[in-house]
């Protein structure tokens, strides 16, 4: 992978508490530099045969591609739902400094 590609990567979860102890032990695992916690959003999709109306937290969280893997392996590990929604876009444009900051601080062996 690209090295030196930085990533947006979109996760839903059931409840704040839950968004704050994951976004907390990813930025301290260093799988992201950064990950802001939005909402509560209102999520409508269809489960199982039913169509669900839910409460969700989204969590939009900095990371490079060459991170991602690892990132959504962790993520899968501590997430309450069967299927989570991890999905990642790269980041076409960007503050270069905030980009370099990226790639900084997602390095495994920087890890706490």
């Amino acid at each position: 992978m690209d090295t030196g590609k930085t990533l947006c990567v979109y996760i839903t979860i059931d409840h704040r508490d839950n968004a704050r102890k994951l976004a907390q032990t990813i930025v301290q695992g260093r799988f992201a530099a950064c990950v802001n916690i939005l909402g509560p959003i209102e999520s409508i999709y269809r489960w199982e045969g039913r169509i669900e109306n839910t409460e969700e937290i989204v969590l939009l969280v900095k990371t490079t591609a060459d991170r991602y893997a690892a990132l959504e392996g962790r993520v899968r590990e501590l997430h309450p739902y069967d299927t989570p929604c991890i999905v990642a876009w790269p980041h076409s444009h960007g503050d270069e400094k905030f980009l370099a900051w990226v790639r900084g601080e997602v390095r495994p062996e920087l890890a706490a």
